[in-house]
């Protein structure tokens, strides 16, 4: 059996210093800073209005979640787990059973105790309603509750990335006692969250602003350190970065602002640049087709498109040089599973027509092959800007490619619901491990028309299916590295999309703060340890 313990706060010594005796081994702790300064009102900038100020029942906007709503672990850099919500774990050598020892003495911010029943609750509601859950869970089939401070999960396969699986973003713990009567994505607490987090939620006025304000009874005792957390909600992108360069908001990830605006940003002396805590998303950007359509279910065709997109024409005209190019589905970022050898398919338009011509798709009048139209994700200038890059190159052998733009709602709908698309760019999270953030893309029983960032090509292949579904189970690391590997020789050479962009995140913050990015989740951790500088 694995067992890790973790340094526990103060108030936890004399509960448990007898299992800490005992422990296989303790973390090296994190590099020791100067007193932090307390007090004052901290402003995070958002571009987009959030659906849900908890991650319950959606993935959007997880920046907010983790204020409230905590997870049981939380992450280092290198994704090696450490204590939130549980001090202590182990992991049984079969892979099937796992126990986790929760922190003594945390309260819901009613009042109430946390307790396991929360936990159990939880874990099994978000396996029926959460968007990524269902498949991360899918293995799990008890959860016991010996203990009020003690939960065992009994699964019926391994799941060798599950214990990566629970931070706040991902897994949030949410109090039973307020969701246990009633549909859990209709409950008016995920618009005004009650959790064990360092913030309380204070209120929301949309289109503007979200207020939390500091929970004097949270578990680590000293924190949080600010009073108040105001999340400025500022659509339009100029606006978002005046607002960063006069100090009117203190922190943002890179998504909120223009690529075009990053060089200028870092010349400013109250601006810094943090690329650390993004380790836990892994985000890529990819080009994605609809399998449907008559023309895009010829390999040839999707060949011809890849050799005519030129990745770095993308990173370094739509994205200003930021990113690195990438050959397959995993991210150079998430190293543990990135092939590096995958064959890259070479600009050349000469062999783009040949294949074009192979597949019964000649020049026509005006010199045109075939008409198609481009949705790109509503996200950033970055996809607007690929779309006019690929608009231009495709055109060079025949393509004639219509952009349509529309507001987010409208984009998932079309593609994941209507499927009335042609092909699109967008942005996806390889997250921590390849069973959780990239099976969901390629695996042909994720397609699920009506569930956004699911198999959206609607690809189809056994084979794939077959090396993910025993990837999903594996132990052996290099057995799993080996299936990951197969899989992504196999994508390489069916083309359902082509993936683009790979580690282009940072994080924006003002030089009077410090202790925002202390491990893999940055800033869509809980912001306990943020504070103000001098």
């Amino acid at each position: 059996m694995h067992t890790s313990f973790f340094r526990p706060t103060r108030r936890e010594l004399l509960a448990y210093s007898g299992a800490l005796a005992g422990c296989a081994s303790i973390a090296s702790p994190r590099r020791l800073m100067a007193a932090p300064k307390r007090g004052g009102s901290l402003s995070l900038l958002v571009s987009v209005e959030p659906q849900a100020l908890t991650g319950i029942a959606t993935t959007a906007n997880p920046v907010l979640a983790a204020k409230v709503n905590e997870g049981l672990l939380t992450y280092d850099f290198d994704l090696s787990p450490r204590p939130q919500l549980a001090v202590a774990w182990t992991v049984s050598e079969d892979g099937l059973a796992y126990t986790f020892r929760l922190r003594p003495g945390v309260k819901w911010h009613d009042g109430k105790p946390f307790t396991s029943e929360d936990v159990a609750f939880s874990l099994t509601t978000l396996k029926e309603v959460h968007p990524r859950a269902r498949g991360t869970f899918l293995n799990l089939v008890e959860v016991r509750t010996p203990d009020p401070l003690v939960v065992q999960l009994r699964l019926a396969k391994p799941a060798p990335y599950l214990l990566t699986a629970f931070a706040a973003e991902e897994t949030p713990i949410f109090p039973k006692h307020i969701y246990e009567h009633g549909r859990v994505e209709t409950n008016p607490a995920n618009n005004s969250p009650i959790g064990t987090g360092p913030f309380r939620f204070k209120e929301w006025v949309r289109g503007s602003h979200v207020i939390y304000e500091r929970n004097p009874d949270y578990w680590d005792e000293g924190k949080p350190y600010i009073d108040r957390l105001i999340v400025r909600i500022i659509p339009d992108s100029a606006a978002r970065v005046t607002a960063l360069e006069t100090g009117e908001v203190h922190i943002t990830a890179s998504t909120s602002v223009p690529m075009s605006d990053a060089d200028r940003l870092k010349t400013s002396p109250e601006l810094a640049f943090e690329s650390n805590g993004y380790q836990y998303m892994n985000s890529i950007s990819r080009i994605e087709f609809n399998l449907d359509r008559p023309a895009f279910k010829d390999v040839r065709v999707r060949r011809a498109f890849a050799h005519v997109i030129d990745r770095t024409v993308i990173r370094d005209v739509a994205n200003y040089g930021y990113g690195t190019p990438i050959p397959g589905p995993i991210s150079v970022t998430l190293s543990k599973f990135f092939y590096p050898e995958l064959p890259v398919y070479d600009t050349d338009t000469k062999k783009a027509e040949g294949l074009l011509d192979a597949a019964g798709f000649p020049r026509g009048e005006g010199g045109i092959r075939l008409r198609v139209t481009h949705d790109y994700l509503p996200g950033g200038d970055y996809y607007r800007r690929s779309a006019d890059y690929l608009k231009q190159a495709l055109a060079k052998v025949g393509i004639a490619v219509q952009i349509r733009s529309q507001d987010f709602a409208a984009y998932t709908k079309r593609v994941y619901t209507d499927r009335d698309f042609d092909f699109t760019i967008n942005g996806m999270s390889n997250l921590f491990d390849p069973t959780v953030g990239v099976q969901r893309l390629y695996w042909s029983k994720n397609f699920k028309p009506g569930v956004p960032f699911s198999n959206g090509s609607h690809y189809v292949n056994p084979v794939v299916d077959r090396l993910l579904e025993e990837a999903a189970v594996e132990i052996d690391p290099r057995k799993r590295y080996d299936q990951f590997v197969a899989f992504q020789k196999l994508i390489a050479e069916d083309v359902p999309d082509i993936s683009i962009l790979g580690g282009s995140e940072f994080t924006i913050y003002n030089r009077k703060i410090s202790g925002h990015t202390i491990g893999a989740e940055g800033v869509f951790g809980n912001f306990a340890d943020i504070h103000f500088v001098g």
